[in-house]
């Protein structure tokens, strides 16, 4: 299954919903699809969603996924990858409304970098970018989370 997560901020990501609607059109996609829409108003055609899931409903759908395709939503990430998924990070654009700026740009090509995901950018082919996924050898990544806790807490005992 493909998972679509669009977040829960008051934004739309209407041209990803779209763009997946036309892949399986065209018969590219024939994967089970679901989205999690967030306030997108381009309602799906082809594939199942919900504007929004709660914690524990949003982490089951990322455990049943082969693929994530992604905003550029940090916590997203970062819970996809906690569960080793291949991740696609499709940012949100200020021109078409989806953010009031670019910093989903920085935060997709900082992760691609270090190769946890695969950024797919307003003009890569989506559908190119998913065949890809299939074979791209990704960076574990590795939280440190605990190596800040340890720090804080050797410098309270002393």
């Amino acid at each position: 299954m493909i998972f679509l997560i669009l977040g829960t901020q008051k934004f739309q990501l209407n041209r990803l919903l779209r763009e997946m609607d036309e892949l399986y059109k065209q018969g590219k996609i024939k994967e089970r699809t679901f989205a999690q829409i967030g306030c997108s108003d381009y309602l799906p055609h082809n594939y199942d969603y919900i504007d929004f899931l709660d914690r524990e409903n949003f982490e089951d759908k990322i455990k049943e996924s082969d693929l994530i395709i992604t905003h550029s939503g940090v916590g997203s990430i970062l819970t996809s990858l906690k569960y080793e998924k291949p991740v696609i990070v499709y940012p949100r654009l200020c021109k078409y409304k989806e953010h009031v700026d670019d910093h989903q740009l920085e935060i997709a090509k900082a992760f691609a970098q270090k190769k946890y995901v695969l950024y797919c950018g307003e003009y890569d082919d989506l559908y190119e970018v998913i065949k890809q996924a299939k074979y791209t050898k990704f960076e574990k990544y590795t939280s440190s989370t605990h190596n800040i806790v340890r720090i804080i807490t050797d410098f309270l005992k002393e």
